[in-house]
């Protein structure tokens, strides 16, 4: 009987080589405020990755998701402090939109990568009529949430378990995240058992924008204000940190967990990289390098594994 799932074996000890290799590299790190420190940015990422998860569980991709992200940054900062109403109807508003976005793409059969890839026109636009320019401020509530200080574990792990834990009993335990597994690994069985792929792909794409949604206000609980461009890198995190939690691009195949240890290995590595003062420049490269590593070991054990 194994223990564990060989689909999280790579991401978990990915993420503890990590974690050892920071602690060597600068000790202090090992302590509440060093580990804060590191995984602090972890929570939106971590969010970011599930709404792409979501995406990728029924073959699609989102190129657009930093771009979202940005726009319910900047929705966040300039509307939700002062008019909290109105702000909450636009995060609704965006949500629906996301949904629509998904009932298009399945009902005129369109590619959802230049779909997206549109969209993320139209989103970076909207964030700019939001906010023209950096600032805007965070909501109390929200900064008091996210820079909370529990005892013993720091705030980002504790989010990180939560999300992995919510993220894992609505895709994997729950009869909705069968259905749109269902839907990535084969939509004409699910549309001859009488389910409209409709829909279960408007539904999918709704579920992901209440994740993204919740990225952007987490970003912003953690920055204090909003801008355009403040999240344009999370659409390659997110897919990388998919990838990465051992998902793959087609069949339905994710792992919640494993997308949030993903989101914290990459994560990570940023600090990891800081670390051996590498310049930001070369630190996206050592990133992509590390995740082709990763890839490179999965692609060996399966071979393995298929031999015996």
């Amino acid at each position: 009987m194994r223990l564990i799932n060989p689909r999280l074996a790579l991401p978990i000890l990915s993420l503890a080589i990590l974690i050892v290799a920071v602690f060597w590299l600068q000790p202090r790190a090992m302590s509440y405020v060093g580990i804060n420190l590191l995984f602090n940015l972890a929570v939106p990422i971590a969010l970011a990755t599930v709404a792409q998860m979501i995406i990728i569980m029924v073959n699609d991709i989102d190129l657009s998701m930093g771009a979202f992200v940005s726009l319910v940054a900047c929705i966040t900062a300039a509307i939700l402090p002062g008019n909290p109403a109105l702000g909450a109807l636009m995060l609704l508003g965006c949500v629906l939109a996301y949904a629509a976005l998904g009932a298009l793409i399945e009902a005129r059969q369109l590619p959802a990568i230049v779909v997206t890839l549109g969209m993320s026109f139209v989103w970076g636009g909207a964030g700019v009529l939001i906010l023209p320019s950096p600032g805007g401020t965070s909501p109390v509530w929200l900064t008091a949430i996210m820079k909370a200080k529990p005892p013993l574990v720091p705030m980002a792990i504790i989010a990180s378990l939560l999300i992995a834990g919510v993220a894992h009993l609505l895709i994997m335990r729950s009869a909705f995240g069968v259905r749109l597994r269902a839907l990535g690994g084969n939509a004409r069985a699910v549309s001859r058992a009488g389910r409209s792929t409709v829909r279960l792909r408007a539904m999918a794409y709704a579920v992901a924008g209440c994740f993204a949604v919740l990225a952007g206000m987490a970003l912003v609980g953690l920055t204090t204000s909003g801008d355009a461009n403040i999240a344009l890198r999370y659409t390659l995190l997110s897919i990388a940190g998919v990838i990465l939690g051992g998902g793959e691009f087609t069949g339905g195949r994710v792992s919640p967990i494993g997308a949030v240890i993903g989101a914290l290995t990459l994560t990570l590595a940023g600090s990891f990289l800081s670390f051996l003062r590498l310049s930001p420049d070369w630190q996206i490269g050592a990133q992509g390098a590390i995740l082709i590593l990763v890839l490179a070991a999965r692609l060996l054990v399966r071979q393995a594994e298929k031999r015996t």
